[in-house]
This record gives C-alpha cells, sequence and structure tokens, in this order.
C-alpha cells in the first residue's frame, strides 16, 4: 500500500515537472519571441541596433565614446556623458559614491573631485565657463578640515588649524583659500591623516547655475545613457561647427532635428557625418 502511494506521489511530481517545462521551458519563451516580432517591437528586440552601409555601429539604447586611442575627445564629434562602467554593457553600473563623498584618498577621487575636474575639462574643451559650487579652481573638492575643539554638536568652536584636504602642495602650491575664521589655510600633504577635523565644504563664487549642466559631469546610474540633454548638447554646438566647417546654426539644425530636450548621441553624430563630413584629413 505504501509502494503504492509512493509510486503515485512520485507520478503526479513527474506530470507537474513535464506540464510546468512545457509551459514555461518552451511555451513561454515562444511567446515572447514571437511577440517581439511585432511591428514596433522587433527593433527594440534585436537592440535597436544602428547600421551604417550594412555594418552595425551601435546600439540606440546604449551610449558609447568618441575619443582617439588615449582617450582624448574628438572635436568633430558631440560628447556623451561620462560612464562609471566605461560605456560596457556587461559592467553596466554606477560609481555608488554618494553626495558625502567629498574627501579624495590615496585610492580615489571623491565624487566630489570628480564633478569638478569633469566640469573644468568639459568647460577647457567648450571654451564655456567651468567653475561651479563647491570646486577649487584647479578642478578638486573644495574642502576643509576645521581641527579644534568642539561643542557638543561636534562642530569646532575654536580652530586652530585648517587644511584644504583635496589639493596637495605639490600640485598648487597654495590652498584655494587664504584663510577661515581667521586661520591660514594649509594645504594638504600627501600621507598626512586630517581626519580629526571637520570637514567643511566651501560654496566658492562660482554662480549658483553652471554653465557646464549636471549630465556633462555625472554618470547614470547604468552608466550606459546614450543622451544627453539640450543644454549640454548646446555648448558643445560652438566646437562641432568649428572643426566640421560650418556654421553653429547648421549644428543646431540637426540636433533639433534628431533631439528635443534629449539628444541621442550616436544618432546626432551619425547624421553629423551623413551631413557635413570632414574634409582634408
Amino acid at each position: 500500500m505504501k509502494g503504492a502511494n509512493l509510486f503515485r506521489q512520485h507520478w503526479a511530481a513527474l506530470r507537474a515537472l513535464l506540464v510546468f517545462t512545457v509551459i514555461l521551458g518552451v511555451g513561454y519563451p515562444l511567446l515572447i519571441w514571437l511577440l517581439a516580432q511585432l511591428p514596433g517591437l522587433h527593433d527594440k528586440a534585436q537592440g535597436s541596433v544602428i547600421r551604417v552601409d550594412g555594418k552595425p555601429v551601435g546600439s540606440r539604447l546604449i551610449g558609447q565614446s568618441f575619443s582617439d586611442a588615449a582617450g582624448n575627445p574628438l572635436p568633430q564629434y558631440f560628447q556623451p556623458r561620462p560612464s562609471a562602467s566605461g560605456y560596457d554593457p556587461l559592467a553596466s553600473g554606477g560609481s555608488n559614491l554618494g553626495p558625502e563623498d567629498i574627501v579624495d584618498t590615496a585610492a580615489r577621487k571623491s565624487l566630489l573631485t570628480l564633478v569638478c575636474s569633469r566640469s573644468k575639462v568639459v568647460g577647457d574643451l567648450e571654451g564655456v565657463d567651468g567653475s561651479r559650487p563647491f570646486c577649487t579652481g584647479s578642478g578638486v573638492g573644495a574642502v576643509l578640515s576645521v581641527i579644534g575643539p568642539r561643542d557638543d554638536r561636534g562642530n569646532v568652536v575654536h580652530p586652530t588649524r585648517v587644511v584644504s584636504v583635496n589639493e596637495p602642495c605639490t600640485t598648487t602650491g597654495r590652498p584655494f583659500l587664504n584663510s577661515y575664521n581667521g586661520i591660514r589655510v594649509e594645504c594638504a600633504r600627501a600621507g598626512e591623516d586630517y581626519s580629526a577635523g571637520q570637514l567643511v565644504p566651501i560654496r566658492g563664487a562660482a554662480p549658483t547655475d553652471p554653465r557646464v549642466p549636471a549630465d556633462a559631469v555625472t554618470a547614470s546610474g547604468s552608466g550606459l545613457d546614450p543622451d544627453i540633454s539640450s543644454a549640454y548638447a548646446e555648448i558643445q554646438v560652438d566646437r562641432v561647427a568649428r572643426v566640421r566647417h560650418v556654421t553653429a546654426e547648421q549644428i543646431r539644425a540637426v540636433v533639433r532635428q534628431t533631439g528635443g530636450n534629449r539628444v541621442n548621441v550616436l544618432v546626432l553624430n551619425l547624421e553629423l557625418d551623413r551631413k557635413y563630413p570632414l574634409t582634408g584629413g
């Protein structure tokens, strides 16, 4: 009797396994594949690949760099957002750095310094003001370590020493700020520990609305964002027009044609190559 019950239980389990294998292992994947063949879905299911002369050059959904072998931006192209993954689809992800990450270490740069340095690089490349709040002129986070006795809330009440923690003396020769609360500001020395001090970000005189937009200095959560804002596209117009020997308005017309508030960088650059190709090498 027990053997018969055991057989029935195993036979029921085997039938359930076969049924669910057919439904979930064959039927469901087949249904999804058939749906992906419908008009309007097929291109997306295939990765939204863009081809030029029959050859794949990228995807509408995945950003890519437009730089030379040394990593320098190619001046004839619009540049994409920064990427924490190097635009590698297999390494998609963000930097996992938050707004409180403001102090550089020997191992890596803080998020604040990454933003500051990118803003300076973009500003220099595009010929616009790359300054932004809480950044020094050299492109690092403007952060002081204020050392001295503290009150009950942990705030330093009588500073005895103030150090600009993100700027080594060997880099700038002097700190970005001469004094803080009457105390001379020192620039950090490599290898010294200033963690005993209270960290104080200094806003500086940069405009509230920086000329270099946020998407030019921050990576997306995936690291693969294919689009940039119209504001970031706008500050690149003059450079691209100059290199391609056309007017800025001609380049703006292509930007408007290929996007609105969001501009797909690959689509835009391909259209520029088609409409205004480089001549003379």
